[in-house]
């Protein structure tokens, strides 16, 4: 006699109101995007896409965007391993301050570099006179260290998150056969490390190539140094320009759609295959 007790599948099928609230959920989100879609010069995108102006915002864009993924990983990656490894008093308000910036308004940190970095700010004062610096505001500088503050915590958290997941004793274990801390380090803990550096730096170029309010607020809106792709979709809606706006839309759309498809797997952990019915027979 066979035991269906234990073979029966639970009902993995939503109750209805469930269902129906998952769709009005996804409508919110794909609507606007379809609208957008909709409206696009599809004829004619090739050309906008191809305007001086476009093309020199999508430069600094690049620019802007790389070397902030750069200094994220470059500054992030000891930050993120310190919080990872050590225990100290304040570690919670550290890690507090690091995530603001993913949940503070932009234009807040745009403002808050100001009084930081601007020619008269706590900083600012001393570049300019110890170091003759004039001002940051107004340079392509200006504008990467805006997107460093709003996109390095997306990859601190990412590669906190894969150091957290390290087992410990395979470095312990390279450490007992005589290999030094840094060759641990280079042969055993960054290997390993790979896949989240390399999904916490994609996500962290990505922050830094859609970034608007800081970047307008602390190093403004300047054609070839600081108007990047978001600030010349602003500018070009405001100047009666909705063809181009939405053209540049769409290509960041694109290129976002193609970073989180491209990094779902570090979000989403495969299904795992359905175990077998147990064959087994009770005797009766």
């Amino acid at each position: 006699m066979t035991d269906r007790s234990t073979s029966k599948e639970p009902n993995r099928r939503p109750p209805i109101p469930v269902l129906a609230m998952a769709v009005i959920a996804v409508a919110v989100l794909a609507l606007p995007l379809v609208g957008l879609l909709q409206r696009t010069p599809w004829s004619s995108l090739g050309t906008t896409l191809g305007e001086t102006a476009t093309l020199e915002a999508l430069r600094v864009s690049v620019v802007v965007s790389l070397l902030a993924a750069a200094v994220s990983v470059m500054l992030g990656l000891p930050l993120a391993w310190v919080l990872a490894r050590l225990s100290f008093r304040g570690r919670a308000l550290v890690r507090a301050i690091v995530l603001l910036p993913m949940v503070l308004p932009p234009v807040v940190g745009g403002i808050a570099l100001f009084f930081a970095l601007g020619r008269r700010g706590l900083i600012g004062r001393v570049l300019h006179n110890g170091l003759g610096v004039d001002t940051l505001i107004g340079t392509t500088a200006g504008a990467v260290i805006a997107a460093v503050f709003v996109s390095m915590p997306f990859f601190v958290i990412t590669a906190e998150a894969g150091l957290r997941q390290l087992d410990p004793r395979l470095e312990s274990a390279a450490s007992t056969l005589g290999a030094g801390r840094w060759t641990v380090l280079r042969r055993i803990t960054l290997p390993l490390l790979a896949p989240s550096l390399a999904a916490g730096a994609t996500l962290s170029w990505a922050r830094a190539l859609g970034e608007f309010g800081a970047t307008i607020t602390f190093a403004g809106n300047h054609p070839g140094r600081t108007r990047t792709l978001p600030l010349a979709i602003a500018q070009a809606n405001e100047a009666g320009r909705p063809e181009a706006a939405i053209a540049m839309s769409v290509l960041l759309i694109g290129v976002s759609l193609v970073v989180l498809i491209g990094l779902r797997h570090r979000w989403i952990a495969p299904r795992s295959p359905r175990p077998e019915r147990s064959s087994e027979t009770s005797p009766s």
